[in-house]
């Protein structure tokens, strides 16, 4: 087994995979937050919106920048975001704090109508989490991580057929992990089986 490929231990004696063993931020970030379930529609809004923005990117750039999306859209508040004009599009574009990139500015515009939309349905958290998998991944190693599964691959298509978009299989893979609704983290990592969603 090539051990770049598994878990590595920190000075703390943590095990964990490689992207999350050695900034700071990133430790961090997999310790308290990454596969930790997110049942709220603001807090799910928001993951939605990172991950579209995300896309071709790391994510340590958009983590990095995280504070400043926040700002910038109101702390995710789909009406709030939902009501962004063209005054609001051009403010976007102009703030270096954030990924500038119109399409998915208007994207995520977009997205939070439909988040309003769907609220007539049961609401965001309700119609992303009733695509739960019956089982989750048992990863050993980074290669054994799927990147997209039938489940993200349904995510995707029931959104774009409520009006969502940015939302393919793979960004919807990489969701469904952010927000514990699968368990990608490594079997022999400390965190695996923290959500509580899955059993370690």
């Amino acid at each position: 087994m090539n051990t770049q490929r598994s878990v590595i231990i920190g000075q703390d004696g943590l095990a964990r995979p490689p992207w999350a063993a050695h900034d700071p931020m990133l430790q961090h970030y997999y310790d308290t937050e990454w596969g930790m379930p997110v049942r709220d529609e603001q807090g799910l809004f928001e993951r939605l919106s990172l991950e579209c923005f995300q896309s071709g990117l790391s994510w340590a750039t958009i983590l990095r920048k995280r504070e400043a999306f926040r700002k910038a859209f109101r702390h995710f508040d789909p009406d709030a975001v939902a009501a962004f004009n063209a005054s609001d599009i051009d403010r976007l574009m102009a703030d270096a704090g954030i990924v500038r990139n119109r399409a998915k500015i208007l994207a995520t515009i977009n997205n939070a109508a439909a988040t309003i939309t769907l609220r007539a349905d049961g609401g965001l958290a309700e119609f992303i989490w009733s695509f739960k998998p019956p089982a989750t991944p048992e990863p050993r190693t980074l290669d054994e991580i799927p990147t997209v599964s039938e489940a993200s691959t349904a995510l995707s298509k029931a959104l774009r057929k409520r009006g969502f978009s940015f939302v393919g299989p793979t960004t919807m893979h990489a969701l469904m992990e952010a927000v514990g609704i699968v368990d990608t983290h490594l079997l022999d990592s400390h965190r695996r089986g923290s959500s509580g969603v899955w059993p370690r």
